[in-house]
């Protein structure tokens, strides 16, 4: 493999409320490209970022980022949150209350490191005018990009986003999409995007990572328009009382079926299906 490319292969037993399971995932991930992991709350999203982050020791299994081993339980090999090239970004955003914006900024700079990143980022992020400002006078928006920019203040291989996005209006929403691709496109990072929004994630999103119950249950392709969605792999069950129905790992996913949608498929075979909201997908022939 590539030394630019990160894998990910291990397993951990987790536990959701009253229900317990395993996580098992294997993947890579591209230097420069930017990954989104979907799928349901409590599927294991957020414990694959912890084990990227190093938040999660108990992983049995290899991390190797960009020919670095960053975890390795046969060879008892951990490193440290910060002894990995990483910046985190949480949807609570974490800023330090008692500290204005320039200074949570600082607060993450290495000892005896140059500003000049920090004044490009308050540039770059739109918050030169509340560099002053504390995180109580800031909009939930405001607040976002600072979490951003100080995830940015070590110069970070790799950027975890553990959907950031999602306490905001939609409207806030789109315009902090457009911040976080101008962050990887500039600083050449590597990204992790966990989120629910269909929307989001065809627009961000290079490649997608369907989770359901710590599996990774499908893998989506661009589509040819962002404006179509993004595209999975999956086993046509038939129609049934004017209603399509495929098998998505463990899910059944069903739409209403539409005049253009063509069914001379066994069921069984391989379809894809092009996600157009949370509820809604339409049907394409196997990509050959």
């Amino acid at each position: 493999m590539d030394k630019l490319v990160s894998s990910l292969n291990c397993t951990l037993h987790l536990r959701d409320g009253q229900r317990s399971f395993e996580l098992d995932v294997d993947f890579h991930l591209a230097a420069g490209e930017l990954l989104a992991l979907s799928g349901p709350s409590g599927s294991g999203k957020t414990s694959v970022l912890r084990i990227l982050a190093g938040l999660e020791s108990r992983a049995k299994g290899r991390l190797v980022f960009q020919g670095q081993v960053w975890q390795d339980h046969a060879q008892q090999i951990f490193l440290p949150p910060q002894q990995r090239s990483i910046g985190v970004v949480f949807q609570d955003y974490a800023l330090f209350p008692n500290m204005n914006v320039r200074q949570n900024l600082h607060f993450a700079l290495f000892k005896h490191e140059s500003t000049a990143l920090i004044d490009e980022l308050l540039d770059v992020m739109d918050l030169q005018d509340l560099a002053r400002a504390f995180p109580r006078e800031l909009s939930g928006g405001q607040q976002q990009r600072v979490a951003l920019a100080r995830a940015l203040v070590r110069r970070p291989k790799l950027l975890l986003l553990d959907e950031p996005l999602s306490a905001l209006d939609t409207q806030m929403r789109e315009h902090l999409q457009q911040y976080i691709q101008e962050l990887h496109k500039r600083y050449a990072l590597t990204t992790l995007l966990i989120s629910h929004h269909p929307e989001e994630i065809q627009r961000l999103a290079q490649r997608v990572l369907v989770m359901e119950k710590g599996k990774i249950v499908g893998e989506a392709i661009p589509a040819e328009e962002s404006k179509k969605g993004f595209q999975l792999r999956a086993i046509w069950m038939g129609a049934v009382d004017g209603m399509a129905q495929v098998q998505l790992g463990e899910n059944m996913l069903r739409t209403v079926v539409k005049e253009n949608e063509v069914f001379e498929i066994q069921v069984g075979q391989v379809v894809w299906i092009r996600m157009l909201s949370k509820d809604e997908f339409e049907i394409l022939p196997e990509i050959t």
